[in-house]
């Protein structure tokens, strides 16, 4: 009755697990837009041809812009990332890394959007272009905008990307 779907879910649920977390950088929340992205691909599931992962993926990034609409952001959980309790990370790393999700965290939901399925899921300009639903000229736009502000963020400027 799946049709294929459970065996696409447990193929395919880490792999979207981590491209919601780089969305949302929040666990919780990027397994919450998961299960809810499979639920609304569950049911339309039967009219899905070919590669189902663009349309799994536009699902978890119209739902991500939605959350985001809709979120409260008066609040900021906390001021620094905690201590990694992994003795092997150095110091710089974990700043490294925590400056760059500070930096990527201060792009607008669309230009993370692109950044994250161009650079970290290594989709096409034309792959997230579907995804998003936009142009590809409109995805090269984000990707500069996004760019831009990366570059001249002053957290971004002190750390060593080979690091990260």
């Amino acid at each position: 009755m799946d049709d294929g779907f459970a065996e696409y879910v447990a193929h395919r649920h880490l792999r979207l697990c981590r491209m919601a977390y780089l969305l949302t950088q929040d666990w919780g929340t990027a397994e919450d837009l998961v299960q809810t992205a499979l639920s609304k691909a569950w049911l339309a599931w039967r009219r899905v041809e070919g590669n189902p992962d663009p349309y799994v993926y536009r699902i978890i990034v119209n739902t991500h812009a939605s959350w985001w609409r809709r979120r409260w952001r008066g609040e900021v959980p906390t001021a620094s990332i905690p201590e990694t309790a992994d003795p092997r990370d150095t110091a710089a790393e974990v700043d490294d890394q925590a400056a760059l999700w500070n930096a990527i965290g201060t792009l607008s939901s669309r230009q993370r959007v692109v950044i994250v399925l161009h650079y970290f899921e290594g989709r096409t300009l034309t792959q997230v272009a579907d995804i998003v639903g936009c142009s590809p000229g409109a995805v090269k736009s984000q990707l500069s905008r996004a760019l831009t502000r990366l570059r001249v963020d002053p957290d971004m400027q002190t750390m060593n990307l080979e690091r990260v």
